[in-house]
C-alpha cells in the first residue's frame, strides 16, 4: 500500500515537474500569452457586441410597444363603450369567428397571473402599456402581467388557455412548438366585471435572457481561441526548433562535444549558427592552445625541480637540506595545483553513471581511519550520469577543506528526479562574508599552511568550482549561524 502510494506521488511529482518546465519554456509561455489574449479580445468583443444588441433592442421594443398600447387602449375603448348587454354578445362573436389578434374576455374575478422573470425588455413593454393608457384612457388601476402560455389562466382561475376550444384563442395566442410571452391587461370596468385581455408579444423572443457568457458564445470562443492555438503551435514549432538545436549544441559543447550546428533556416538562424560554430572554434583553439602550452610549462619545469632535489639531497646540512626539500616540494605541488586549476577536469573523460553515495562511503572510511570524524547522511535515489574522476576530485577537495579547517564534518545528500545537491557541513571558523566569493580565486588563502594540505596552495575551491561549472551546477559557500562552514555542490541532471 505504501509503495503505490509512493508510486502515485511520485507520477504526481513528475507531472507537476513537466508542467512547470512547459510553462517556462518559450512555446508555453508565448502559448499562455495568445490564449490569454485571444480569450480576452473575444470577451470584449462579445460584450461590445451584446450591449449594441441590446440598446438596438431596446429601441426596437420600445417603439413596438408604443403601437401595440395604442391598439390595446382602441380595444379597451371600444368594449368600455359597449352596452353592458352588448359585451357578452361582441365577445361571443369574437370567438365564434376564431378570435382576434386579442384574446378577450369578461371574468366576475381578477385572475392570478403567474408571471415570468423580470427582465428590463419586459419593464419597457408594461411602461410604455401602462402610461399609454393612463394618457388615452385615464385608466390607472390596470393589471398588467406576462405569463407563459402553457401556464396561462383564462375565464376564472381554474381554467387555462391549453383547456379551451382551438378556436376561442390558440390561433391567436399559441405558436407551437414555441412558447413565446402573453401580456395580459386586466382592468374593472364595475363593481363586478373585469375586461380581460391578453396578447402575443410582437417578437417572440424579446424577452429572452441576453448573456455574454451563453452556450454558442463560449463554443465559438473556444473554437477560436484553439485555432490560433494550433497556428500559434506550427509557427512556433518552426521557430523554436533551431533554438532548441542551439541549446543543445551549447549544453554539448559545456560537456566537451564540439560537434558544429547545420547554418539552415531563416536569416537571422544562420546568422546565429555560424556565429555559434566559429565562437566553438575560437574556443577550442584556445582550450588547445593553452592545454599545449601548460603541458610544455610542466615538462620544463619537472626537470629543473627533479635536478634541484637531486642537488639538495645531497648537501651535508640538514637544516639547509630539508628547508630547500620543503621549498621544493611547496613549488612542485604549485606546478601541479596550477595544472589542475587550468585544465579544471579532464575534457577527454567519458560521462558514465557515477554513484556519488559510495565516494563519499569511501572518503568516510579513509577519514575514520585517521581519527577524523566525518559523516554521511542520506542516498543518491537515482543514477547520476557525470565524468567520475572530476566528481571524485571535486568532492575530495570540498570534504578535505571542511575536514583540515573544521576537524569534523557532516555531509548530506539531497536527490531528486532533477538535480543532485550535496551539503558539507563542518564546525570551523567559517568565513568572513567580505571574502566569501575571494576564496574561489586560486592561490587565495585565509590562513598560512605549510602542514601538506591538498588546499594549501588555495587551489581546492577553484578546482571544485570548476569542476561543477562544467557540468552545469555550481558550488556555493555560507556560514551557519552558530558555528561552522556549509559548501553546497549543485549538480543538476541533464
Amino acid at each position: 500500500m505504501s509503495k503505490s502510494l509512493a508510486m502515485s506521488s511520485n507520477t504526481a511529482q513528475s507531472k507537476s515537474s513537466r508542467i512547470k518546465r512547459w510553462s517556462q519554456s518559450l512555446t508555453g509561455q508565448i502559448l499562455i500569452i495568445m490564449a490569454l489574449g485571444v480569450a480576452s479580445a473575444q470577451f470584449v468583443s462579445s460584450t461590445i457586441w451584446l450591449r449594441q444588441l441590446e440598446s438596438d433592442t431596446e429601441e426596437n421594443v420600445r417603439e413596438v410597444s408604443k403601437h401595440m398600447a395604442f391598439r390595446i387602449a382602441a380595444t379597451v375603448s371600444y368594449f368600455t363603450s359597449l352596452p353592458t348587454n352588448y359585451r357578452h354578445i361582441v365577445i361571443d362573436q369574437l370567438q365564434d369567428m376564431g378570435g382576434t389578434r386579442f384574446f378577450v374576455t369578461l371574468n366576475k374575478e381578477e385572475i392570478n397571473i403567474n408571471n415570468i422573470p423580470d427582465s428590463p425588455l419586459k419593464d419597457i413593454v408594461k411602461n410604455e402599456v401602462q402610461s399609454t393608457l393612463i394618457k388615452q384612457l385615464g385608466i390607472h388601476n390596470a393589471n398588467i402581467a406576462f405569463s407563459n402560455p402553457d401556464d396561462l389562466h383564462v375565464i376564472n382561475n381554474h381554467t387555462r388557455l391549453v383547456d379551451l376550444p382551438e378556436r376561442w384563442g390558440h390561433h391567436s395566442l399559441l405558436v407551437k412548438p414555441l412558447t413565446p410571452p402573453i401580456i395580459v391587461i386586466q382592468i374593472p370596468i364595475n363593481d363586478k366585471d373585469w375586461l380581460y385581455l391578453a396578447s402575443l408579444m410582437p417578437d417572440p423572443y424579446f424577452l429572452d435572457g441576453n448573456s455574454a457568457l451563453t452556450g454558442d458564445r463560449l463554443f465559438s470562443m473556444a473554437m477560436s481561441v484553439i485555432t490560433v492555438l494550433l497556428l500559434s503551435i506550427v509557427v512556433l514549432r518552426r521557430v523554436t526548433r533551431p533554438l532548441a538545436t542551439l541549446a543543445r549544441a551549447a549544453e554539448r559543447f559545456g560537456q566537451g562535444d564540439w560537434k558544429p550546428i547545420k547554418e539552415v533556416g531563416s536569416v537571422e538562424v544562420r546568422n546565429t549558427a555560424k556565429a555559434f560554430n566559429d565562437m566553438q572554434r575560437r574556443i577550442q583553439r584556445y582550450l588547445n592552445d593553452r592545454e599545449r602550452l601548460f603541458a610544455s610549462i610542466s615538462h620544463d619545469l619537472k626537470t629543473p625541480i627533479t635536478r634541484l632535489r637531486l642537488r639538495a639531497e645531497m648537501l651535508d646540512e640538514d637544516d639547509i637540506r630539508d628547508a630547500m626539500i620543503r621549498d621544493l616540494e611547496d613549488l612542485d605541488m604549485l606546478v601541479k595545483g596550477a595544472l589542475q586549476s587550468v585544465k579544471e577536469t579532464d575534457i577527454h573523460e567519458n560521462r558514465i553513471e557515477v554513484n556519488i553515495s559510495r565516494m563519499l562511503r569511501d572518503m568516510q572510511t579513509t577519514a575514520n581511519l585517521h581519527d577524523v570524524k566525518l559523516t554521511v547522511v542520506g542516498e543518491l535515489n537515482h543514477p547520476f550520469i557525470g565524468k567520475p574522476l572530476a566528481i571524485k576530485r571535486c568532492l575530495g577537495n570540498l570534504v578535505d577543506n571542511a575536514l583540515y579547517y573544521g576537524k569534523t564534518a557532516t555531509v548530506y545528500i539531497e536527490d531528486d528526479e532533477d538535480e543532485v545537491c550535496i551539503r558539507i557541513c563542518d564546525q570551523g571558523p567559517g568565513i568572513p562574508i567580505d571574502k566569501m566569493d575571494k576564496v574561489f580565486q586560486p592561490y587565495t588563502r585565509l590562513t598560512p599552511d605549510h602542514s601538506g594540505h591538498p588546499g594549501g596552495m588555495g587551489l581546492g575551491l577553484s578546482i571544485a568550482r570548476n569542476i561543477a561549472r562544467a557540468h552545469g551546477g555550481e558550488v556555493t559557500l555560507s556560514n551557519h549561524v552558530l558555528q561552522g562552514l556549509e559548501a553546497k555542490l549543485w549538480l543538476p541532471r541533464h
